[in-house]
């Protein structure tokens, strides 16, 4: 079991004693449920039940490359994003196939081919507000654990 999300904004950084046993990071903070990952909001000290399958998660990708963005979907985003070339990941969104063809619909004007679209301010802007956490991985593996939990 993990700490509800909003209680991880209120404490301070520490190290935990071992690694999370969900994602392997040793990053912490102390909440009033004990010890959680800062990285992924797991609850230190309790074990996910590796007998059960990973919770899938459908997210909405942006990757940047040159000045194209590739807006796509996927449920298993790291084998994803390792087959397509691009320079970076610029944020997650949470959804599937109708998120996507909704943002497809919302840059048509920028779509340059497929799911490439030109890396407009409204697109920028867009993917700006996605990015809550530095890091697009940290958003996931914060939605993995939440889905863990349940």
């Amino acid at each position: 079991m993990s700490a509800p999300a909003a209680s991880l904004t209120e404490m301070t950084g520490i190290r935990l004693p071992d690694p999370c046993a969900l994602c392997g990071r040793s990053d912490g903070v102390r909440t009033e449920n004990g010890l959680v990952c800062a990285w992924c909001g797991w609850l230190f000290g309790t074990s996910p039940d590796h007998d059960l399958p990973r919770p899938i998660i459908e997210v909405v990708y942006y990757i940047r490359y040159d000045r194209r963005v590739k807006i796509g979907t996927s449920r298993r985003p790291r084998q994803r994003l390792a087959s397509i070339r691009h320079e970076e990941l610029l944020a997650f969104e949470r959804g599937g196939r109708d998120v996507e063809q909704a943002r497809h619909l919302e840059f048509a004007e920028c779509r340059e081919g497929g799911e490439w679209f030109t890396l407009t301010p409204g697109l920028g802007s867009h993917i700006k507000g996605l990015q809550t956490l530095p890091d697009p991985w940290q958003l996931y593996a914060r939605w993995v654990s939440d889905a863990l939990r349940r």
